[in-house]
């Protein structure tokens, strides 16, 4: 049984809150007396408080350790720990590659990975959630049931104060009734049109009694604004106001969540908030729905989709009817719905 563990996921932020089930289960089902997880620097925030963390290593692949270089020092730095289990749900031959150059004698990823001849154990690549996948990598010494590690983040008294903060500042009162809205994502093809969620925003204030927060990073913040003024009513733009664990302070406030299929949907199901979650390119059974019961994916069946594993910056047959045959009133439905039975 490992007592040293190294975990490696260096994609997106999304993918670093669908692995904390992961970090969790090697904490408490292996009980490894050191849990590390290597992870990019604008990801790493996502772990902070996380009690089953004992170290979080940035690498910075993209920026200031890119390339060969980068590399072999970080693979140095991780071979002064004597690691004896690496786990790599991250799928690329760099990371597979990472763990090889640090000596680490015990090295596991999935089979289906760029790197998995750098593995010493190949785990099948199952078609099921990525929570459930990933956890399948202990799969050399247990069987772990999924239910028993969700998803989970720890934002801080600090970063819930930064949240009263800011519904005060804006004039929001603790009796007000909050839907979160994300409209952004980093792939284009996945962002549903402006103008719709405009319409939810709206609908929001007018029809459900409600405050809308909208979501984003800093460059989703003119979107925000833009969907703001179109929408006709005042909702607020919290998008480049908070950094990752302030907004799932805030999310954990709203009685649900509209989202793309991006990173805020995993953050909100993380903190317990109900997702509808919109997918255009992609789809639910590649395994990246909201991790839970009560969520909705809303999708626009068509002989082309999916096309492909990510977004991508434009639709490959020039339509983009993935999302625009997705309409307001479907979504409006399933959130009403949603709101309704959760608080009825």
């Amino acid at each position: 049984m490992p007592t040293r563990v190294l975990i490696i996921q260096t994609a997106f932020i999304g993918d670093v809150v669908l692995v904390t089930p992961l970090v969790q289960a090697v904490k408490e089902r292996l009980k490894a007396d050191l849990v590390s997880v290597v992870v990019r620097p604008s990801t790493a925030e996502l772990l902070y408080n996380n009690p089953c963390v004992d170290e979080i290593i940035p690498y910075d692949k993209k920026e200031t350790q890119k390339g060969l270089s980068g590399l072999i020092a970080m693979a140095g730095r991780l071979s002064t720990v004597p690691f004896d289990t690496a786990l790599i749900p991250h799928r690329s031959v760099r990371s597979a590659f990472l763990a090889w150059l640090a000596r680490i004698p015990e090295r596991i990823g999935f089979a289906s990975s760029a790197g998995r001849w750098l593995f010493t154990h190949r785990i099948p690549y199952q078609c099921v959630h990525e929570v459930d996948r990933n956890l399948s990598l202990l799969s050399p010494w247990h069987d772990v049931n999924p239910a028993s590690f969700p998803p989970a983040l720890y934002p801080d008294d600090g970063d819930r104060a930064f949240v009263d903060a800011l519904l005060h500042r804006h004039g929001f009162v603790s009796s007000d009734r909050l839907i979160g809205v994300n409209p952004g994502s980093i792939w284009a093809t996945k962002r549903w049109r402006p103008e719709r969620f405009a319409d939810i925003v709206r609908r929001v204030e007018q029809d459900m009694d409600a405050r809308a927060v909208l979501f984003g990073g800093w460059e989703d913040a003119e979107l925000c604004r833009s969907i703001a003024s179109q929408s006709g009513a005042k909702p607020l733009i919290a998008a480049g106001e908070a950094t990752l664990l302030q907004s799932a302070a805030l999310v954990e406030r709203c009685a649900a969540l509209v989202s793309n299929d991006s990173a805020m949907a995993h953050i909100a199901a993380a903190m317990g908030t109900l997702v509808v979650d919109i997918f255009g390119p992609t789809i639910p059974t590649f395994g990246f729905t909201p991790y839970g019961q009560g969520h909705c994916s809303i999708e626009y069946n068509l002989a082309c989709r999916p096309c492909g594993r990510h977004g991508s910056a434009s639709c490959p047959v020039g339509t983009h009817e993935c999302m625009t045959g997705i309409t307001s009133d479907q979504v409006f439905e399933a959130l009403s719905d949603m709101v309704d039975h959760n608080t009825g």
